[in-house]
């Protein structure tokens, strides 16, 4: 699933390609992919014009004249700008097509993104948007903000960071990679934590996504941004896709582990649960 760093990267290349165009007219090829009626979604985007593409957390916000459209890639959605013709595609779903000629497309190989046009201004009133917490990258996520936050959860800290209330845009690759580096196991009580280990978290996830939005994101499997380009971060994994290999800290092979249905990465030395890495 692309996470905060691959949407920030297709939201900056459609900044390139289509801001200031103006929509002709929306083909959709699959009504499930959008919340709401498809035939008024396509009707109220006729003469829109596109002024900013924004994002919060792992959702593109599309501002228009009159409209927010607000996206959700979930596991494999993407854009694909055409300035001519359009390639056959089964997996082409969304076609929205430009006074200009040119065409942006959505594809989705698992049909499981959304598409939901709203008023303008609205967006971020949406149930799925209003519960969001702090972006990580933001003034807002403070170390005393992220502390009082964990403190008061009940779980353990990989499924507590995944849950995006306390803190949005983290995935499974990004999660895994932040409590790597901060020496945490992804089965610690997130309200156990000492204040230098909250510390060393807090640190470790601005870190982690600030490299990885330098790079473009991570192309694990088909992922691409907006301009048809691969992520680079995957060539900065330490834990990640890595199960067997030795760790870059301590040389102990990684070992992966289902939490909560999800595929977890760690090292059992030095993200021991009782941190004897530490401590020697």
């Amino acid at each position: 699933m692309p996470e905060l760093p691959e949407v920030e990267a297709v939201k900056e290349g459609l900044n390139q390609l289509i801001r200031h165009k103006t929509i002709q007219s929306v083909d959709v090829l699959w009504d499930n992919l959008i919340l709401g009626d498809s035939t008024r979604f396509k009707q109220m985007l006729v003469n829109q014009q596109i002024e900013t593409i924004g994002r919060r957390g792992k959702f593109l916000i599309i501002n228009l004249t009159d409209f927010q459209l607000i996206s959700h890639l979930r596991m494999e959605g993407k854009y694909d700008y055409y300035r001519t013709e359009i390639p056959s595609s089964k997996h082409n779903h969304v076609f929205f097509h430009f006074i200009d000629g040119t065409s942006l497309v959505y594809n989705d190989v698992r049909k499981f993104g959304r598409l939901q046009l709203v008023n303008k201004g609205m967006a971020l009133e949406q149930p799925n948007l209003r519960k969001l917490g702090p972006e990580p990258l933001g003034d807002a996520f403070t170390l005393n903000y992220f502390i009082h936050a964990l403190k008061k959860s009940r779980g353990l800290l990989k499924p507590v960071l995944l849950a995006q209330n306390i803190v949005v845009g983290l995935g499974n690759i990004y999660v895994d990679e932040s409590l790597w580096q901060a020496q945490l196991h992804p089965k610690r009580a997130a309200n156990q934590l000492t204040n230098k280990e909250y510390q060393r978290l807090h640190q470790a996830i601005i870190s982690v996504l600030s490299l990885a939005v330098e790079m473009g994101g991570s192309t694990i499997r088909t992922y691409k941004n907006a301009l048809g380009e691969a992520g680079q971060f995957q060539q900065h994994l330490h834990v990640y896709g890595r199960t067997g290999l030795p760790c870059d800290r301590c040389g102990q092979p990684i070992e992966k582990i289902k939490l909560n249905g999800r595929g977890t990465h760690f090292c059992p030395r030095c993200q021991s649960l009782n941190n004897d890495f530490l401590d020697s």
